[in-house]
């Protein structure tokens, strides 16, 4: 069974809800599917999709929101040929028409990767470009655009999309998939349908394992499934590259900063690991950005650094010095997570943590200075 037509677990919910408007023939035109990495919000925009675009769908389709496969549509939706289906990413600018879209870096979805595969209008190099949006189906069912990682629109680009969001053509529906639905304007919240996804509780993360889950060492199973929490992309990532091995390295690394032994490598070393892991991305596919995958890399950093630390927290309960020291490095990561967001330099932002972890979590800091006051 290809991982295309295994069952969307943990999300009854939003599939319920789905399901529904299928159902009652009134599909809203404009969505935001928002929750947490890897939880199966683009897998559900596109099981949505098929069944909107397939006019083979049944009833029971509809309700169970879970498209037929074997059918005209499924086929050319698994070859990525549907011409009626678009998935618009920040990684479709190494493919654009436009140089100045080939030269930028993936940092973002612009305003005139829009234009070029859905809005239309006049790019920066004074094209003229065809609005996909209003183009006829090809096939005569409709069409679907997905924006995936929909945080990454700039302000322009969502203003652009305000009026296709509030009035798009006949049969058209748009369905925004983001991680982080605050960073999308509230003009375009409130135009859109909004459908909620979240870590999969310990029993559907059993099944995903059972059914779906990577082959991971035993003696790294407790750890990955610690990082991933609830989310099977997360567990996915951390087995494929290794991040166990990031913990079994940095954790006698951060026992000696946090006994007041400074490592002098240890910011050179978590440079070191972010930037492997960003080249092995790369190289494994011609298509990657290199800024997302370093971008990615800081994420699961910090999200090792983070199970340290909620860790910590449970083994204080009790102990409001200890508390304190944990709460302390935990604003240190926040800090350190907002610097690389502003473009400060990997290595920077590390020896900074590092600098700031060692004094919240000092064993004779008093309980104010642990937290900077």
């Amino acid at each position: 069974m290809t991982a295309a037509h295994t069952p969307i677990l943990g999300q009854a919910r939003a599939l319920k809800a789905l399901g529904r408007a299928l159902a009652g023939g009134h599909v809203h035109h404009a969505w935001i599917f928002h929750g947490p990495l890897g939880v199966g919000k683009f897998r559900t925009a596109e099981e949505f999709a098929r069944i909107l675009l397939d006019p083979e769908t049944t009833a029971a389709d509809r309700a169970a929101c879970r498209a037929p496969r074997g059918t005209r549509v499924s086929r050319l939706v698994d070859a990525g040929t549907h011409p009626d289906f678009h998935v618009i990413r920040k990684e479709l600018t190494a493919v654009s028409e436009s140089r100045e879209l080939r030269d930028r870096k993936q940092m973002n979805i612009p305003l005139d990767l829009l234009r070029e595969r859905m809005l239309g209008g006049i790019m920066g190099d004074g094209r003229h470009q065809e609005s996909a949006v209003f183009r006829t189906a090809a096939l005569g069912h409709g069409k679907v655009f997905i924006i995936d990682e929909a945080e990454l629109l700039d302000d322009s680009g969502q203003n652009a999309m305000l009026k296709t969001l509030e009035e798009p053509p006949p049969g058209t529906v748009i369905i925004l998939v983001t991680q982080h639905e605050e960073r999308l304007l509230p003009t375009i919240r409130s135009r859109c349908q909004r459908i909620a996804f979240g870590p999969l509780d310990a029993d559907a993360m059993r099944a995903w394992w059972e059914a779906q889950g990577p082959d991971v060492p035993p003696q790294d199973r407790a750890f990955v499934a610690a990082f991933a929490e609830g989310s099977p992309g997360m567990a996915v990532c951390a087995a494929e590259h290794g991040i166990a091995a990031w913990d079994a390295e940095l954790s006698p690394l951060f026992d000696a900063l946090e006994a007041g032994r400074f490592p002098s490598n240890l910011g050179d070393r978590l440079a070191e690991i972010a930037d492997t892991f960003a080249k092995g991305v790369v190289d494994a596919d011609d298509g990657a950005s290199k800024e997302a995958a370093n971008r990615l890399a800081v994420r699961f950093l910090a999200q090792v650094l983070g199970l340290r630390i909620r860790r910590g927290l449970a083994s204080a309960a009790g102990d409001p010095a200890t508390l304190e020291r944990w709460l302390g490095a935990s604003e240190a990561l926040a800090e350190f997570e907002r610097m690389v967001r502003t473009n400060v330099s990997l290595k920077h932002a590390s020896a900074h943590l590092l600098a700031q972890w060692a004094e919240r979590m000092a064993p004779s800091a008093p309980a104010g200075a642990a937290r900077g006051r």
